[in-house]
């Protein structure tokens, strides 16, 4: 196959990974109708694991040695398992659109934590303003529902900040393996990562008693095939073709058009509200990314 053919297929990745990326918050939102948050990730990642590893084997791919799982097992912790769950959690306090545009701010986590490794250079005055002007959007996004108190105040506030420890999961996770060779192939890794993060996610739910909180209708069953198939499995192999194919920097840009997705399927199928004070925060939200990272776009998404 020639460069320019590897690089069309990899434009189809691209726009197949915005889609897909984009729907699977509608897609949680409904699942979790009838579906606890963390078993909900449980069995997604779970699934997903269960498809990947006869994949691999029918492809001639191995997993990566018994000696590099425990290092799988921490990132599949803190990129699935802290990444994934608080998104799911989050979800369940906020409209599926709010928690993409809160979810866009990781790249001010990013940042600030690839700073606090050894050997990284200081924040930049401009990296610092364009966090302080993100989360100044993230301020105007949640200040009123926070500001009228009660019990709802209190239910935008879990969420908030269930999402934001998503971020800081997911920008740690992702930190340390650009940082790091993963032996055993990026979909190899990809797999045990999938495998571990859903096993404490489902003893996440264990612990908290969600167990007797579950229950399947049609639509949420299919919302659960959906996130696991195309959501993970599906998303992750065109990530990774996307990545290999295209600069790292066009390929981020997806970050930018979930929340777009995301915000229009709540609105068009779920009705959730969507007005000009959170577009104008969601906007707010995206100078401070571009200001954080000129030139590049952020690196990561928790979906």
């Amino acid at each position: 196959m020639t460069t320019e053919q590897h690089t069309r297929r990899a434009w189809i990745a691209w726009f197949a990974i915005c889609l897909i990326w984009g729907t699977t918050y509608l897609a949680i939102k409904i699942a979790l109708v009838t579906i606890p948050p963390l078993l909900l990730g449980g069995f997604r990642y779970l699934f997903a694991a269960a498809i990947m590893v006869p994949a691999l084997k029918m492809q001639g791919r191995r997993l990566p040695p018994t000696s590099a799982w425990p290092t799988q097992a921490a990132i599949g912790f803190f990129m699935l398992a802290l990444g994934n769950g608080g998104v799911v959690i989050g979800e369940g306090y906020l409209s599926s659109g709010l928690t993409a545009v809160l979810v866009a701010t990781s790249p001010f986590w990013m940042v600030g934590i690839d700073a606090a490794f050894p050997g990284q250079g200081r924040l930049h005055p401009r990296q610092l303003i364009g966090m302080c002007v993100g989360f100044l959007g993230i301020v105007m996004l949640v200040w009123p529902n926070l500001s009228m108190g009660g019990a709802g105040a209190r239910g935008v506030l879990i969420g908030v900040i269930a999402v934001q420890v998503a971020c800081i999961g997911w920008s740690l996770a992702s930190s340390y393996t650009k940082r790091h060779v993963m032996s055993g192939g990026v979909l190899g890794a990809a797999t045990l990562q999938m495998l571990f993060g859903g096993i404490f996610m489902a003893l996440g739910g264990t612990v908290r008693g969600e167990w007797a909180q579950l229950s399947f209708s049609t639509s949420t069953a299919l919302a659960l095939a959906y996130l696991t198939v195309l959501g993970s499995v599906v998303g992750f192999v065109a990530y990774s073709y996307a990545l290999k194919h295209l600069p790292i920097a066009v390929v981020s840009l997806y970050t930018y058009v979930n929340p777009v997705i995301a915000v229009a399927l709540g609105i068009l199928l779920l009705r959730e509200p969507f007005d000009l004070r959170q577009l104008a925060a969601a906007a707010v939200i995206a100078v401070g990314m571009m200001i954080v990272r000129p030139g590049k776009a952020p690196e990561g998404e928790v979906s």
